[in-house]
């Protein structure tokens, strides 16, 4: 019983039980979101966003500290929402105008945080976050801006799923895709705010693409691939929080929370692969012999 001890001992403080609320809010959102990602191809796209949101974060953050990184985030967010959604549909080649894009306003970013005395610690946090340290308030925030991106794809979920099987027939059936591309990376854009102050504008495409990733190899089974997914990413972040927790106090090994939690996301894909590869190994011969059989 004391090997499982700390992983739920550690939630007894307060600043540990905010860590796990943001992130529980946060992988309920990105496993919705990280789905329709994977179905569509789109984790270039939420690279490209992650970078291009960038920008906002450092200047939210140098004009207002940490309670300006949401107002700037979100600005940002909308704006390349938007832009990159109209780069994919016009640009001949639109996985270099996203590179270019996204190189770019990271470097504005960059740029901007220079400016500050404190220029790695400051860029240290933007990149990797302070998942410890999230107060109260961003909390409240993170729960609204997930609820935000919720909402926009629980009310055009099915329409979503529509346009990422069938291009043509969810026009033939009257949906406009341009608008289904903009809505879907606008939910994307506002998992990265939501995700920008705890887990940082680096580690956020873990938890907005591993999960998602990690469902389409459990099941094919449309409508399960949404729990599963959120599921795994719950189930990862309180284990890396734990483990991180657990190394840092206990056994002298200073581990950052935010990096810990994506090993264990990373982690948790490996084996979920190995055991989906060994499972299709085996049934292989199974079908094989059975249709010689027949």
């Amino acid at each position: 019983m004391d090997v499982f001890t700390p992983l739920f001992n550690a939630f007894d403080l307060p600043f540990m039980a905010r860590a796990l609320l943001v992130l529980v809010v946060l992988s309920l959102v990105a496993g919705l979101v990280g789905v329709l990602v994977n179905l569509r191809g789109l984790e270039f796209i939420s690279d490209g966003l992650t970078h291009a949101v960038f920008p906002g974060v450092t200047i939210g953050f140098v004009w207002g500290g940490r309670d300006g990184l949401f107002v700037g985030a979100m600005v940002a967010a909308l704006i390349a929402a938007v832009v990159l959604t109209v780069i994919v549909k016009r640009a001949v080649t639109s996985d270099a105008a996203i590179a270019i894009v996204f190189t770019a306003m990271f470097s504005v970013g960059i740029i901007v945080v220079s400016r500050e005395t404190n220029y790695v610690g400051q860029l240290d946090a933007l990149l990797f976050g302070r998942l410890l340290t999230v107060s109260e308030a961003e909390v409240n925030q993170t729960v609204i801006v997930c609820l935000a991106a919720l909402i926009i794809v629980g009310f055009t979920l099915k329409e979503q799923v529509f346009r990422a099987f069938d291009l043509e027939g969810s026009r033939a059936a009257g949906y406009r895709p341009l608008v289904l591309d903009i809505l879907l990376n606008v939910a994307i854009a506002l998992v990265v705010v939501a995700a920008s102050s705890a887990v940082g504008n680096l580690l956020v495409l873990a938890v907005l693409i591993v999960p998602g990733a990690v469902a389409r190899l459990v099941t094919d089974r449309l409508w399960l691939l949404f729990p599963v997914a959120a599921g795994f990413a719950i189930l990862a972040a309180w284990l890396g929080l734990a483990l991180g927790y657990e190394a840092s106090v206990n056994r002298g090994v200073d581990l950052p929370s935010g990096a810990t939690v994506v090993l264990v996301l990373v982690a948790g894909y490996v084996l979920v692969l190995v055991a989906r590869l060994g499972i299709d190994r085996i049934n292989v011969p199974r079908r094989t012999a059975g249709a010689v059989v027949r």
